[in-house]
């Protein structure tokens, strides 16, 4: 599991947690997140997100 980073407000979306207030159960992957989803604290597209290295 890997974790994003919005890079335009820092808000972090975890594989592991999912986003379940946006109906992302845990365990989604980023790739299956729909491509018209956006950061819920900034409103940023998927494209403004980067992986993080941990």
């Amino acid at each position: 599991m890997r974790t994003w980073m919005c890079l335009i407000c820092g808000w972090i979306y975890d594989e592991n947690s999912g986003f379940p207030d946006e109906g992302i159960a845990p365990g989604t992957k980023w790739e299956d997140i729909p491509p018209n989803w956006v950061c819920p604290e900034c409103g940023a597209r998927k494209e403004d997100f980067e992986l993080m290295e941990i």
